[in-house]
């Protein structure tokens, strides 16, 4: 395979690998590294690959693995806070604004406090905007799973940010 072939192979591939590494490593910078990683070594294999099979499929389970044997180092310890995204209201006033910057304060918190599987599945959906099947293969759980965790850590937030914000009012 030449470098041409290569390129409009894999680079069209690359929103979705730093989205499936940076919702399993939690950071930016190792998700980056770890797609260059993944590129290098599909670089490597590249006489070896089959074009035939899914070539999106394979290399979301390369950055799967690569991510994971990144994850059980001992020096691996990163996490990233959650961005500051936060849905703008332009019809707005200065009060709603402020009030609704709190509560996406309260809401960034209790996610940070998710167990990490949930955390990534959550991250994945609501803010990635995966597909369910982008999330089954960057995470390796089933799309029954998928929808499982989802409604219970909705669920659960949902209870602690009313029970939060009950006791505020």
């Amino acid at each position: 395979m030449d470098a041409e072939t290569f390129k409009q192979l894999f680079l069209p591939l690359h929103p979705r690998l730093y989205r499936a590494a940076h919702a399993l490593l939690g950071n930016a910078e190792d998700a980056e590294d770890m797609v260059q990683e993944a590129y290098l070594k599909l670089w490597h294999k590249r006489d070896e690959l089959d074009i035939r099979t899914n070539i999106a499929a394979y290399c979301i389970a390369l950055i799967r693995n690569l991510c994971f044997d990144l994850m059980q180092t001992k020096r691996y310890t990163a996490e990233e806070p959650l961005p500051e995204r936060m849905p703008e209201m332009p019809d707005a006033d200065a009060g709603q604004r402020l009030e609704e910057r709190d509560e996406w304060a309260h809401v960034k918190q209790l996610i940070a406090r998710l167990p990490r599987q949930q955390r990534q599945v959550l991250w994945l959906r609501d803010v990635e905007e995966c597909s369910m099947e982008d999330i089954e293969q960057a995470t390796g759980l089933s799309a029954v799973n998928i929808r499982s965790i989802l409604s219970r850590t909705r669920k659960k937030i949902r209870e602690q940010f009313n029970r939060l914000t009950g006791d505020l009012q």
